[in-house]
């Protein structure tokens, strides 16, 4: 192990970490050491005891995640409902052609434009309203859209198919904004405390989407009608949500979290590099000084999370390009054949079950292994890499296929290897990327940089979504 002098270091009261000069092992060694600032006199850091922060995170981060995956993964039903709410649905619709062919894509950006707005309301009210109103607000309203979405789905709506759609996006919208505006404010928290919570809030996310497509799968098995597996597939998203409340409001009776969500001094930042650390004698008048700033200073987060915020946004960009809009209408070459695996599971299995459950190994390994280090060029290199996907999915039978005939990969076993590594790599990277963000910046800044880290996110949806809608068109 390669020792360096003290001096090599930098020190915040919210991580400690190497120069770009630093070697790589010291770099993660420093950040896996997550030196908070000093606890007040006769104040001890307690234990998480029973892991009980540690898995209320993780629920927590599947039920930010949950509704849209919920929703996504429900695809023979948006089918059913847009096509023909009579029987199961076909595709062929002559009416609703456009919105059977592109929904994945109408839905995506439905689900992440609002994001963007809100993520900038809520960076905005970061030192406005406090966390747990944020989070409990958002987690109301995503619990009463879910149950309005859960009702339709015993309403004959063969009258009003666009209404519905209508309808759909709308509730989708909302959805969205309140979703980011609780995964953002939960994400900020987390900046506060140890490595290994917010690496259970991102894994728990990717756990969401395994969730919805093993659930969708159950369901489809058990269930000969479309809306019968609908409603309780959705009724399992809103039972969850109801747990997720509960769940936060038990956070703040746990004395390991007390610790870490206690009140924190605002430290005024001078020109984006000066930091004055926490336990200085002079915060409390520079504090008191600045109390008046309600906005959390953004240049600097900006400039320390500049690279990293490139490789979130690129992740994503890449990922929303492909999934769901791509993915989900990669036929199997043996439709014909009429078996259940190449109609009815084909796509449950090879996009939506293997992507999340490679999304979820890739988050769950950085808890053991992360490298590269926030300062590698590396990291930004295996990120750019992953636009070799595009390409590879697009060769395979995606349908229908209106100006690129040829289909290169004519074997079902391709899209289910790709889909495993556009999860698998998606998980890995982007995990890393949102570790890193909140702990190279001062404790007081934790929050405002989880916010802008989900933003950085949320703009590579955003710009994949926006992009898959072209995309599609295309093929």
């Amino acid at each position: 192990m390669a020792i360096a002098s003290e001096d090599d270091f930098q020190h915040s009261s919210n991580s400690t970490y190497r120069t770009i000069g630093s070697s790589l092992q010291a770099d993660q060694e420093a950040l896996l050491e997550k030196l908070l600032d000093h606890p007040p006199p006769g104040l001890q850091r307690p234990e998480d005891r029973f892991y009980g922060t540690y898995i209320i995170f993780f629920s927590l981060g599947i039920g930010s995640l949950l509704p849209w995956n919920f929703l996504v993964t429900a695809k023979e039903y948006w089918m059913f409902k847009l096509g023909n709410s009579s029987s199961p649905a076909t595709g062929e619709d002559p009416e609703g052609s456009d919105i059977l062919n592109y929904f994945e894509s109408y839905l995506a950006v439905a689900s992440t434009v609002p994001s963007m707005l809100c993520l900038v309301a809520n960076f905005l009210l970061v030192n406005r309203v406090a966390v747990h109103i944020r989070v409990l607000a958002s987690l109301t309203v995503i619990l009463a859209i879910f149950m309005v979405i859960t009702a339709l789905v015993k309403v004959d709506t063969s009258s009003w198919t666009r209404g519905f759609f209508a309808v759909t996006i709308v509730c989708m919208v909302i959805l969205s904004g309140a979703s980011t505006v609780f995964s953002s404010s939960i994400y900020g928290m987390t900046g506060s405390f140890p490595m290994r919570n917010s690496q259970a809030l991102i894994s728990g996310g990717a756990m969401g989407g395994t969730v919805s497509a093993v659930a969708s799968l159950v369901d489809l098995a058990a269930s000969s009608d479309v809306r019968d597996s609908a409603l309780a597939f959705f009724l399992t998203a809103t039972i969850f949500l109801v747990l997720c409340l509960g769940l936060y409001l038990l956070l703040s009776r746990l004395e390991y979290a007390r610790y870490y969500m206690r009140p924190v001094l605002v430290a005024r930042v001078f020109s984006g590099e000066e930091e004055l650390p926490q336990d200085s004698p002079s915060v409390p008048s520079v504090a008191s000084r600045f109390s008046d700033s309600h906005t959390p200073p953004l240049r600097p987060i900006l400039k320390k999370t500049a690279s990293l915020g490139f490789c979130v946004t690129y992740v994503f960009f890449i990922t929303s390009l492909i999934y769901p809009a791509v993915c989900a209408n990669i036929e199997s070459l043996n439709k014909d054949s009429g078996s259940l695996w190449t109609t009815k599971f084909f796509i449950p299995l090879t996009t939506f079950l293997l992507y999340n459950f490679a999304d979820l190994c890739g988050r769950q390994l950085t808890a053991w292994i992360q490298v590269p280090g926030p300062n590698s060029k590396a990291l930004p290199g295996f990120v750019l890499l992953r636009t070799c996907l595009i390409p590879l999915f697009v060769l395979c039978n995606y349908q229908p296929r209106v100006h690129l005939k040829t289909v290169v990969f004519q074997s079902d076993v391709y899209p289910a290897l790709l889909s495993s590594l556009l999860g698998l790599s998606n998980g890995y990277l982007s995990t890393l990327a949102l570790l890193y963000g909140p702990k190279i910046v001062p404790r007081e800044l934790a929050e405002a940089t989880g916010v802008v880290m989900s933003f950085y996110l949320c703009l590579g949806l955003t710009l994949g979504s926006a992009c898959s809608t072209l995309l599609v068109h295309l093929i």
